[in-house]
């Protein structure tokens, strides 16, 4: 199916399956229903929430089936799946001998824009292992400086379904993608694309590093205009060679350095293109400066670039470029300065909770103290620690898997001060605030950034970054 082609498909009497309640389960049921399938939906969980969400969906004549999510339910001729089910749940086995296509909600909406008469709007294509969310919300950005009407959706947490089937009728679409989402979408043909980094995460979920990219990969799958890589990543730029692409598609790379033709990058603190102009082997386009991207951490420079890369391909001038960056916001605990105490910087980076966002978070400042620690899942930190070794004024760790990282750090940095604080209760983080600030020196920046996730102690990254805030903002109050 073509980028421009929209898909028909009578639901009438079709006998739908949605796998789990939830912020896309919900939606999806609702949908099909409307259209005249008839529902069932199976989920896992039968507590209190499940039910209240049951009986809504029951009031509207769709079949709910709690506490069992195992069993594929008779005469079912499509699954629609929560991106979070692993493919080797029952239920999928069960389909796939019966063969039932199993679908997820990307898929659904996919298939269903256009369906109530509305122009289907293009979707531009975000996935990556980090910077998924703050290059979606650049390009937004961008993309209404530009005058178009657009939204950021899909794993962002705003529903595609709703996007795609509610009243606004959007120009195009700014699409965040997790590779779980991309494993259910077969037919998804964004107009141009980018996988922004490739590094270990959710392989308990893909299996194999392998399985991970693929379904990263196919992100670039049918793109129209343009394939948008990270020269810096050469994997990403493999995928972009392995995808089948609509004829006359472009393989658009972008780096923090002098970019070559076909490419966006820096010169002397100017974002700049040498992809979407006239003469590409001589000529480059200024779109912005450094100073234009908040905040202007390398990682973040080149989100920015990924974005404008993005929104150049559906052919947005340069003035709006600089505009949506010098408007965007970036979202809390993701590099967000909080204080200033005593000439040392205090940085929230919750967000980076695996080693390949911490990489990237170090990198940005010369001279850290480093608080860290939580869940692993898995991770190992002897490269992170070698890579990060001579920005470290010291480290305090906590959380549950913290002594995989004093492991690392005995190994690789011996000489960089450990407090290694044995609790896991919420108020640690008072306390590793208090002695990242006894290491701390003028000059210095107290990061946050836990290359762990954050259930082990608190109920997500953004409950932990708040609590480091809190922290932060106690201290500098009694220091005032």
């Amino acid at each position: 199916m073509g980028s421009q082609e929209v898909s028909t498909v009578d639901w009438q009497g079709k006998h739908v399956t949605v796998a789990g309640l939830g912020v896309s389960g919900i939606p999806a049921a609702r949908a099909l229903h409307e259209r005249g399938a008839l529902v069932t939906v199976v989920n896992d969980g039968d507590d209190e929430r499940a039910r209240a969400q049951a009986a809504e969906l029951e009031a509207l004549g769709i079949t709910v089936r709690l506490g069992d999510g195992a069993t594929l339910p008779p005469s079912t001729e499509l699954v629609v799946t929560a991106p979070g089910w692993q493919p080797d749940k029952p239920l999928f086995l069960a389909a796939a001998e019966a063969g039932v296509p199993v679908w997820g909600d990307v898929e659904l909406a996919w298939r269903l824009r256009g369906d109530n008469g509305k122009k289907a709007a293009p979707w531009l294509a975000v996935t990556g292992t980090n910077g998924k969310t703050t290059t979606v919300r650049m390009l937004a950005s961008i993309l209404e400086a530009a005058g178009l009407r657009t939204a950021a959706v899909g794993n962002i947490g705003v529903s595609l379904l709703d996007a795609v089937l509610g009243d606004t009728e959007y120009d195009v679409l700014a699409v965040e993608l997790s590779s779980y989402q991309l494993h259910w979408a077969p037919s998804l043909r964004a107009h141009s694309a980018t996988v922004l980094n490739l590094a270990p995460d959710h392989l308990d979920w893909h299996g194999s590093m392998e399985a991970y990219a693929a379904d990263k990969g196919r992100v670039y799958e049918g793109n129209t205009v343009a394939c948008v890589y990270n020269v810096a990543d050469p994997a990403t730029e493999d995928l972009v060679r392995e995808a089948d692409v609509e004829e006359g598609c472009r393989a658009i790379g972008f780096t923090l350095g002098a970019p070559g033709p076909s490419q966006l990058g820096v010169v002397d603190g100017i974002l700049v293109d040498r992809a979407f102009v006239a003469n590409r082997q001589k000529q480059a386009q200024e779109l912005a400066e450094v100073s234009d991207v908040n905040p202007p951490a390398p990682h973040n420079i080149a989100n920015a670039l990924a974005a404008a890369a993005l929104a150049r391909a559906f052919g947005v001038e340069p003035a709006a470029v600089r505009d949506g960056l010098r408007a965007f916001r970036p979202d809390a605990h993701r590099i967000e300065h909080v204080a200033d105490i005593g000439e040392v910087a205090y940085v929230d980076d919750s967000k980076a909770t695996n080693t390949h966002a911490t990489e990237a978070s170090l990198a940005a400042y010369d001279s850290i103290v480093w608080i860290a620690g939580g869940l692993a899942k898995g991770a190992t930190f002897d490269e992170l620690v070698t890579g990060a070794a001579k920005r470290l004024r010291g480290v305090v760790l906590m959380g549950a898997d913290r002594a995989l990282i004093h492991e690392a750090l005995t190994r690789h940095a011996p000489e960089v001060p450990v407090v290694d604080l044995d609790r896991t209760d919420t108020g640690a983080m008072s306390e590793a605030v208090a002695r990242a600030a006894e290491l701390a020196r003028p000059g210095d920046t107290v990061l946050l950034a836990p290359a762990c996730a954050s259930m082990d102690m608190f109920t997500n990254y953004n409950k932990r970054g708040e609590a480091f805030a809190d922290a932060v903002r106690a201290r500098a109050d009694e220091s005032a």
